[in-house]
């Protein structure tokens, strides 16, 4: 079965994401590159941090302005438990940066679960 190993990125929407990225690098220190933060210093992969405008309809369909994305191993029989234990899975897909699917979690949360493409060093 398939498990969560670690955090993949957090996403939450603001009134004016531009603003606001500038407040996280002028004060945090936290800088973009293509559009997002990467953070890379734990093993296993990155962790992304985002903004999304407050009117995007990614984290649809739930209403929280918060989205957890969970680094997963072997996405398909997790997907494959979650669905014998009655779990919608809202989307699947296939992209150029892994796998995904999409769930809800009991209060209406949204969660992103992202399988990273395998490495020539993983086979």
């Amino acid at each position: 079965m398939g498990k969560v190993t670690g955090i993949g990125g957090v996403f939450f929407k603001a009134e004016d994401p531009e603003k606001l990225y500038a407040w996280y690098e002028k004060h945090l220190g936290i800088a973009r590159e293509h559009g997002y933060v990467a953070f890379s210093d734990q093993p296993g992969g990155i962790t992304t941090w985002s903004l999304f405008k407050k009117q995007s309809d990614y984290f649809a369909p739930s209403v929280s302005q918060l989205m957890i994305n969970y680094r997963v191993e072997d996405l398909d029989g997790l997907l494959e438990s979650l669905r014998a234990e009655s779990i919608e899975i809202i989307k699947r897909e296939d992209s150029e940066y892994g796998l995904f699917a999409w769930i809800m979690d009991p209060e209406g949360n949204k969660i992103e679960l992202w399988e990273p493409p395998k490495t020539p060093s993983d086979a």
